[in-house]
């Protein structure tokens, strides 16, 4: 092998194991040189729960002890009485990327989300829980801010139906314990 062919493949080698660490989120390329922001949702869920319950299901995984079935997905770090410092895990590919997070709780009509560390530089979140004639009605919203103009689109492009198929999954899961929770009590 050629004196050029070495740096070819060690410069490959490096390129692959830096996009590696920035999938799993063990490093983040926060610069806030060309950073641009991009919508994440809406998107709003109806259940046939009460707000405060819908309230618990969402918050009791941070704020009580975490359930085991959720201990691939959530890890609490630190638990104050509104707030959580949690890693949370999600499946991309054949890695899995971890994002540390801030949660804080405004019951029953709020919980609000701060990316510390993960593939981006910048996410905050939001579900706003609204009682409805029928049970809730919970609304997601957020941003997901990347650097580096066109570099940051790209990578917001591939991270952005990610991250919110993963919200989406798990509010389906929050939906289906909340109605769960009513039924039990009938």
């Amino acid at each position: 092998m050629t004196g050029k062919s070495r740096v070819v493949v060690l410069g490959g080698a490096a390129g692959l194991g830096l996009f590696a660490l920035l999938v799993r989120g063990d490093i983040t390329i926060d610069l806030g040189i060309g950073r641009e922001l991009r919508p994440l949702g809406p998107f709003t869920l109806r259940i046939e729960a009460p707000r405060d319950v819908v309230f618990d299901v969402v918050s009791a995984p941070y704020l009580e002890r975490t359930p085991r079935a959720l201990s691939r997905k959530l890890r609490v770090l630190e638990r104050s009485e509104g707030m959580a410092l949690a890693e949370h895990y999600t499946k991309a590919g054949l890695l899995v990327t971890t994002t540390l997070e801030t949660v804080r709780f405004e019951p029953p009509a709020r919980v609000d989300f701060r990316l510390v560390r993960g593939p981006v530089p910048h996410v905050v979140e939001r579900f706003s829980l609204q009682e409805t004639e029928h049970g809730t009605e919970l609304e997601y919203t957020g941003e997901l801010g990347t650097d580096l103009w066109a570099a940051g689109r790209l990578w917001a492009a591939t991270v952005v139906p990610r991250w919110e198929a993963a919200v989406r999954s798990s509010l389906v899961d929050v939906k289906a314990e909340a109605e769960r929770r009513v039924r039990d009590r009938s």
